[in-house]
C-alpha cells in the first residue's frame, strides 16, 4: 500500500546560508491514510518546522528545504514531491488536500471579520461556492465541529468566542474541504484540560468519519496516548526514537523519551497514583501566612439607553481558605471559574466587593517581610518591560515600596540572581536576551526582592516546556524550603498541581467546591466537577481511547440584582478534605 505521505531525509535550514543554519536534520517517516502520527518534542526540537515544511509554509518564514523528499499521494492517485513542487501547484494543495490547525487561534483568525466570512473563504477558494451555497457550507462546517446555534454564531467576531470554541472554528476551517492530511500543531496547548479533552475527542471522531491521515504535534507525550497510532520523538532537529504508540510509551529506548515520559502525571481510573506531599512547614506554622474569609468579587452588568446596572457577574462568591507558612495551596479550575480573579483580588489588582484578608508577616533570618504578598504572572514575555535592563527591573518593586537603589539592594539582586540560577552579568542584559524559562526565573527573583511571606503564582509555568517547567518547579520548591514561603498556586494543569501542591482548592463557577489535602483530593475526588477535571488529564495509560464529546459548559455567572447564593452545605471526607454537597 502506498503511503499517504512519505518523508525521506528531510533537511531544512534558515537564513542566507541555510546549510550553515540547519534546523531539521534528516527526518524520515511514513504516514498512511486513517493513521495518526504524533511528533513529540520540546521547543527548538524541530517538530513545528517539520510540520510547516510538509505544506511548504516554512518558505514564508525564512526557511528552505535543502535536502530530502516528501512524496504525497493526491486525491486522484498521483504522487507529488512537495519538497520540489512549484508554488502554483502547492496553492491547489494547501487547504484543499492538506489542512492545518495552528497553536494559537486568536492570531490565526482575522479579528475584524466574522467567523462565517472566514470559513466561507475556504469554500470560495477551493470549491468555487458563492453566496448562499458558501454560507450554507459554512454553517454545516460549524455543525460538524459541534458548535451550538451555528447559524447565529456565523455572524460573531473571534473575540465573542472562548478559547475552546475558537479552536473548534479553526478545525472547521481546516476540515472545510475534507483534506486527506491534517496537520495539528500544538492545537490544545493553551486550553484547559477539559476543553483539551473535547478537542481531542472531536479530532478523533472526525478522523474516524473521514479516514484522513493526521500529524499531531505536541510537547506533551501523555496527550497522544489516546489518539496516536505512531510516535516520533524529536530532539535538536533529529528523530531520536520512532515506533508504534505501545513500543515508544511502554518500552522507551532513548534517554530523552524516558525524560519526557517522567514529566507525565500518573492518573489512573480518575485518581492520582504518585505524589510526594511532604510539607516543609516553618516553625511559625500555627498561624496562617494568609487567611481569606468570604472573598466576593462582582462586576456590574449594564444595559439600556442609560447604562443602568441590571445585574452582576458573580466572578467569585464567598471563598474561604487558610494558607500556612511553607505550604502550597493550588487553586484549580477551568478558564472563567474565578481562580485568577481570586488571586488578583488578594493582591488588590481587582477590587473585592467584600471579604477579609489577613497576612502573617513572618520575621526570618532573611529579614522582615516588607510586602507580605507578591505575584508571579503567567507570561514572562509580557510581564517584563523590554526597554529596561534586569537591574532596573529588579529595582522596580523596591522603588515602588519607597526605597532606593543602594549598594545593599544591588547586593541582594546579585544574590537572588545566583539563587535562581542566573549569572551576575544578567543585571546588564535585557529581557529579550533570555529564554522563556530564564525570564520566569527573573520574575521570581523580582517577586522576592521585598522579602514576601506569600507568593501568588498565576499559571506561572503553563507557558513553559515540560523540562523547563520541571526546573522552575524544582526552584520553587527549593526557595520554599529556604525562605519558608507560602505559595498560592493558580493553575488549570493537573500535571503541575500533582507535583507541587500540598493542598488543593477546586473552583467552579466562582465557588470552591472541594478543598483539602492534595493526596486525598487527587486520589479520592468527591465532587463531580473534581472528578471531571481529573478524568480529563492525559495519561500514558489511556490507549486507543474512544473519546466522547461532553457538551456541558460552565454555567452563566450573571445574576440579577440582589441575588445571594445559598449557604454552602459541606460534607467532610477526612481530617482535611471536604466537598460541597450536590443537589
Amino acid at each position: 500500500m502506498t503511503a499517504l505521505l512519505s518523508v525521506k531525509g528531510l533537511r531544512v535550514g534558515f537564513g542566507r546560508d541555510p546549510k550553515a543554519n540547519e534546523i531539521v536534520r534528516g527526518v524520515s517517516f511514513d504516514l498512511n491514510a486513517g493513521e495518526t502520527m504524533a511528533i513529540v518534542g520540546e521547543s527548538g526540537s524541530g517538530k513545528s518546522v517539520t510540520s510547516l515544511s510538509v505544506n511548504r509554509l516554512v518558505d514564508f518564514g525564512g526557511g528552505s528545504i535543502i535536502g530530502g523528499s516528501m512524496l504525497f499521494q493526491r486525491a486522484d492517485g498521483s504522487i507529488i514531491d512537495l519538497a520540489t513542487a512549484q508554488e502554483k501547484e502547492l496553492t491547489t494543495i494547501r487547504g484543499a488536500e492538506i489542512g492545518m490547525i495552528f497553536q494559537e487561534p486568536m492570531t490565526s483568525l482575522n479579528p475584524v471579520l466574522s467567523i462565517g466570512t472566514q470559513i466561507e473563504e475556504s469554500f470560495r477558494l477551493h470549491r468555487g461556492l458563492t453566496g448562499k451555497q458558501a454560507h450554507a457550507a459554512a454553517k454545516d462546517a460549524l455543525d460538524r465541529v459541534r458548535i451550538p446555534d451555528a447559524a447565529r454564531r456565523l455572524k460573531y467576531s473571534p473575540n465573542q468566542f472562548s478559547g475552546g470554541m475558537l479552536q473548534r472554528v479553526m478545525i472547521a476551517i481546516a476540515l472545510a474541504c475534507n483534506p486527506r492530511l491534517l496537520i495539528a500543531d500544538e492545537p490544545t496547548t493553551a486550553l484547559d484540560v477539559t476543553v483539551q479533552a473535547q478537542i481531542m475527542a472531536l479530532l478523533s471522531e472526525l478522523k474516524r468519519e473521514t479516514n484522513m491521515g493526521m500529524i499531531f504535534i505536541t510537547h506533551d507525550i501523555g496527550l497522544v496516548a489516546g489518539i496516536a497510532d505512531r510516535v516520533m520523538v524529536m530532539q535538536s532537529g533529529q528523530v531520536v526514537e520512532q515506533g508504534t504508540i505501545s513500543d515508544v510509551l511502554d518500552r522507551p529506548q532513548h534517554d530523552y523519551t524516558q525524560h519526557l515520559l517522567q514529566a507525565v502525571p500518573h492518573f489512573e481510573n480518575g485518581a492520582a497514583v504518585r505524589h510526594d506531599y511532604q510539607r516543609p512547614l516553618s516553625e511559625d506554622a500555627a498561624k496562617p501566612a494568609l487567611k481569606v474569609e468570604g472573598l466576593t468579587v462582582r462586576f456590574s452588568v449594564k444595559s439600556g439607553l442609560f447604562s443602568r446596572t441590571t445585574g452582576n457577574v458573580h466572578a467569585v462568591d464567598g471563598v474561604d481558605f487558610d494558607l500556612m507558612p511553607g505550604e502550597t495551596l493550588a487553586i484549580v479550575g477551568e478558564s472563567g471559574s474565578g481562580k485568577s480573579t481570586t488571586a488578583r483580588a488578594i493582591l488588590g489588582l481587582v477590587k473585592a466587593t467584600r471579604g477579609a484578608f489577613e497576612t502573617n508577616v513572618v520575621k526570618s533570618a532573611h529579614g522582615n517581610a516588607d510586602e507580605p504578598v507578591q505575584m508571579v504572572f503567567q507570561n514572562p514575555y509580557a510581564s517584563l518591560n523590554p526597554r529596561l535592563r534586569v537591574d532596573e527591573i529588579l529595582a522596580e518593586p523596591v522603588i515602588a515600596a519607597g526605597g532606593s537603589r543602594t549598594a545593599e539592594v544591588r547586593a541582594k539582586m546579585i544574590a537572588l540572581l545566583k539563587r535562581v540560577g542566573l549569572p551576575e552579568d544578567s543585571l546588564l542584559r535585557y529581557p529579550h536576551q533570555f529564554s522563556g524559562g530564564q525570564r520566569q526565573r527573573l520574575c521570581i527573583a523580582r517577586a522576592l526582592m521585598l522579602n514576601p511571606s506569600v507568593l501568588v503564582l498565576d499559571e506561572a509555568v503553563s507557558a513553559l516546556d515540560v523540562s523547563v517547567q520541571a526546573k522552575v518547579l524544582e526552584l520553587l520548591v527549593d526557595l520554599q524550603k529556604e525562605y519558608g514561603l507560602a505559595y498560592l498556586f493558580v493553575s488549570h494543569d493537573m500535571a503541575v498541581v500533582e507535583r507541587i501542591a500540598h493542598r488543593i482548592a477546586v473552583v467552579y463557577a466562582g465557588q470552591i467546591v472541594e478543598i483539602g489535602d492534595a493526596a486525598s483530593v487527587l486520589s479520592k475526588p468527591q465532587h463531580s466537577y473534581t472528578k471531571r477535571l481529573i478524568s480529563a488529564v492525559p495519561s500514558v495509560s489511556k490507549r486507543n481511547e474512544h473519546f466522547t464529546l461532553d457538551s456541558r459548559q460552565v454555567p452563566s455567572l450573571v445574576r440579577p440584582l440582589g441575588y445571594e447564593p445559598p449557604a454552602a452545605d459541606w460534607v467532610s471526607y477526612g481530617a482535611d478534605h471536604k466537598a460541597r454537597a450536590e443537589a
